[in-house]
């Protein structure tokens, strides 16, 4: 399978490096006026004058063959049609118009390769010309809002989710399409937009306000609808702990771990309702309690129970335990890297990919393996 990666940043990359993992070539274009993708300058402060990928970059490009082109050139342009006359899908993250302009928008391809699937990241859709940036749509459609404590300011999440929302959904509108062309043997455009995966991503909290007429507010970790889910508490040895209690029997079984059964049967307790109510005096009184314990032998305990607990890690504790799952891509003396497939079927076996690749590094390759010589 051929995927033509026409995107950048990280949306539409993410999607072309789940394709390299489920073993397609991806072919990504960048931009030769520009110097290429241009997540490949956002270096930390720790990364400035190294050479090669950025982390950013490394982040969402692996298993990839980079081309350097500028298709405002008619020679270049020509390539950009040879290679999607011959690829399976092509992933776009043009503003709405730019496509066309550029003579690269689905309807041109599409005449082509009418076995072609596009799929098309914008902003906020076909209508609306604004490009998409993540922390604009994590304002605007709510998520910063409510998100921080109580007392701060808005905040916007330490990762790009809205992008990766988007990726997600289009990797389910292209995988659909891919169904559909075995069945009908025609190609598709799928077009998702980042304010719509967004919104469609408020889940509980909004049908909190479309149902309940609740408007959701700052809560820190705190959970709108469950007591204690998501409430972090500090262990004697100074170690947090999250708690996800999703039904009263849990809550017994904590009280039970805890040493105070008796606190899942006060009436201000004992159901999910009257938590919810009174969550200020719960929380307290669990503050109290996990402040007794090593966080080593408590989760020990609440695990062995069937509990909803798990340690706060920091983000080197996190890797420390992706090791085993082969979850990790790395490259001796080289970037590492998180896999964008995550999951493990029957007879699965995980893709070797290779690493990120330098700007332009396979051009002459791609041009020899998928460009007919002019003769």
């Amino acid at each position: 399978m051929l995927v033509f990666e026409l995107a950048s940043v990280l949306a539409g990359p993410s999607v072309g490096q789940f394709f390299a993992e489920l073993g397609a070539t991806v072919v990504k274009l960048e931009n030769a006026a520009t110097g290429g993708d241009v997540t490949r300058t956002w270096k930390l402060t720790t990364e400035q004058g190294s050479a090669g990928a950025s982390t950013y970059f490394s982040a969402a490009n692996w298993g990839k063959l980079s081309v350097g082109l500028d298709i405002r050139e008619p020679t270049s342009l020509d390539v950009v049609h040879q290679l999607a006359a011959k690829a399976d899908i092509v992933i776009a993250s043009y503003k709405p118009g730019d496509a066309e302009k550029l003579q690269v928008d689905y309807g041109t391809l599409s005449q082509l390769n009418p076995r072609l699937i596009y799929g098309h990241i914008t902003g906020y859709g076909a209508e609306d010309q604004r490009a998409g940036y993540d922390a604009v749509i994590q304002a605007e459609s709510g998520f910063m809002y409510m998100n921080g404590s109580p007392d701060g300011p808005p905040t916007k999440m330490p990762v790009a989710l809205m992008d990766i929302l988007a990726a997600h959904q289009l990797k389910e509108g292209i995988l659909t399409a891919l169904l559909l062309r075995e069945r009908t043997g025609e190609g598709r455009y799928v077009q998702v937009s980042l304010f719509d995966a967004a919104v469609s991503a408020l889940a509980n909290q909004g049908t909190n306000y479309l149902v309940a007429g609740h408007s959701p507010q700052r809560m820190g970790s705190e959970h709108p609808n469950i007591v204690p889910y998501g409430s972090v508490f500090t262990c004697k040895d100074g170690l947090p702990l999250v708690l996800a209690i999703g039904d009263d029997r849990q809550f017994r079984r904590l009280c039970q771990v805890l040493g105070e059964e008796a606190l899942a049967d006060h009436s201000h307790f004992a159901t999910n309702n009257a938590r919810v109510q009174h969550r200020e005096a719960i929380n307290q009184q669990l503050e109290r309690l996990i402040r007794q314990q090593e966080r080593a032998v408590l989760l020990q305990e609440l695990h062995r129970l069937h509990v909803p607990a798990g340690a706060v890690n920091s983000i080197p504790e996190v890797f420390e335990q992706l090791q085993a799952r082969r979850m990790l891509l790395t490259q001796p003396g080289g970037p590492s890297g998180i896999r964008q497939v995550a999951f493990v079927g029957e007879g699965m076996k995980a893709v070797e990919v290779t690493p990120p690749p330098s700007f332009a590094q396979h051009h002459e390759q791609v041009l020899r393996q998928f460009i007919a010589p002019v003769n």
